[in-house]
């Protein structure tokens, strides 16, 4: 931890030599009440997932296990300004409801309802939060339920409710083109959960909890083209991790550009080793060539070690330590698998197509392709032991068409469908099964109150 953080100061001091420092965003504050933003998501979401696995029932006949749900939510999120003065003080709030359309008993699990004890979807629950915040300059410190981005520890965002952790984050944009921050955390909330005190732990290895997790780390654009990412983050008792990003824009011509995108992590147990003596590393590596409307991206992505990458799950109670986040910034990490087990290299290729300057702004669509093989099984002498087997494979196809409209009275209401086929051995699926088909269909129409 003592490296990364004299790494970051050391980009921090190099930055401040050469460049002036932003406007003091602080001293431009006209006032809680004035600066305050109430914004209301209206999101509608279908989701099914099928896989090959069956079940027996009471009567004993086979059943699907296929979770299903169509919801309803309403996310209301209030930030107030900031007080005038040297420093400022302000709040943020948010409160969800979610309402059940659809979803019958045997097939919970979406992570978009919550489940009863007899095993059906509730028909709503609802929850709230709030977070405080102090600005001094441009460095903002906030304490509460929070929804952390950083590359080493980030909440999910990918289901009907976010992702919260409560804790301290502190951000800060002191010097042009440099980005700064850091977090401690100690409880969160699942999609799921009404309550904000449940685990931190491992995604992967589930049941493994942690006490605390806390990050520190930057983000420096040396120009318009190049910028480079530095984190190192914990979980205590589990592992410490660090990463490290390279992004490079080469612009061909008026209408033509390359882009090259390189992610590196690495993973090392901690503390006392929960999950057992293990050092791991993955990186992936992108290139992406766009000319008019249209990109083709080519990604290579390899684990090295005895165990899978992992990285930061969140909420539940007791042993269960809830979904995983978005903390895994690798390009092969896709709708279903992240292609992240042991020994594990895997390839992808992906078309994207943006419409606007085929006439049609707002419509997008995007099509990959992702093949992954040469898996190991994790060492016996971790947490992760039976998880892969030697030679174990994977691929996966995903579809998706977004198209939000531009003007007239629906304005940004949006609609987004994605389509994952997934096929590998069974430790690369769920519940002993690699077959699985998943759809989903997002609407989500934003309404701005304050």
């Amino acid at each position: 931890m003592q490296a990364m953080k004299w790494s970051v100061i050391a980009l921090a001091v190099a930055a401040g030599t050469t460049q002036m420092a932003f406007a003091d965003q602080q001293s431009e504050s006209k006032g809680f009440v004035e600066d305050s933003t109430l914004n209301l998501l209206n999101r509608n979401y279908y989701f099914n997932r099928s896989t090959a696995v069956r079940e027996r029932n009471a009567q004993g006949a086979k059943q699907a296990h296929d979770p299903r749900s169509w919801s309803q939510g309403f996310l209301l999120n209030y930030a107030s300004g900031f007080t005038q003065g040297t420093v400022g003080v302000g709040v943020d709030a948010f409160g969800y409801l979610g309402l059940k359309l659809d979803g019958g008993a045997g097939h919970a699990g979406s992570g978009n309802l919550p489940t009863e004890n007899n095993g059906s979807q509730k028909d709503e629950y609802s929850t709230a939060g709030a977070a405080v915040k102090m600005r001094v300059s441009n460095t903002v410190l906030k304490y509460g339920n929070l929804q952390p981005t950083s590359p080493v520890f980030a909440v999910g965002g990918s289901r009907l409710f976010p992702q919260t952790a409560t804790g301290f984050m502190l951000t800060s944009e002191e010097v042009k083109n440099l980005f700064l921050e850091a977090g401690y955390f100690t409880a969160a909330r699942d999609r799921t959960d009404t309550y904000h005190d449940g685990n931190l732990g491992a995604a992967y290895a589930s049941g493994y909890t942690a006490g605390y997790g806390d990050y520190l780390g930057g983000k420096y654009n040396f120009n318009d083209q190049l910028s480079a990412s530095l984190y190192y983050g914990r979980l205590e008792d589990l592992w410490n991790q660090y990463y490290g990003n390279l992004n490079y824009v080469q612009p061909l011509s008026a209408n033509q550009s390359l882009t090259f995108d390189l992610n590196y992590y690495y993973s090392k147990d901690a503390g006392s080793a929960k999950l057992g003596d293990f050092t791991n590393n993955a990186f992936s590596l992108a290139a992406a060539y766009s000319i008019d409307a249209h990109t083709f991206t080519l990604a290579y992505q390899k684990v090295n070690g005895d165990t899978p990458f992992d990285y930061v799950a969140a909420g539940g109670k007791g042993t269960n330590t809830g979904s995983g986040g978005d903390s895994i910034f690798l390009a092969n990490s896709v709708q279903w698998s992240d292609f992240n087990a042991p020994g594990e290299k895997s390839w992808q290729a992906r078309y994207d197509l943006n419409m606007a300057t085929l006439g049609v702004p707002g419509l997008s669509f995007m099509a990959r392709y992702i093949y992954g093989s040469g898996i190991d099984a994790p060492s016996i002498n971790t947490a992760y032991a039976g998880f892969y087997e030697d030679g174990d494979k994977e691929r996966e196809t995903d579809v998706e068409v977004k198209y939000k409209i531009q003007s007239g009275p629906a304005k940004d209401l949006s609609f987004r469908v994605r389509q994952a086929w997934h096929r590998g051995d069974a430790s690369t699926g769920t519940g002993g099964s690699g077959t699985i088909n998943e759809f989903r269909l997002i609407t989500e129409y934003p309404l701005s109150i304050l």
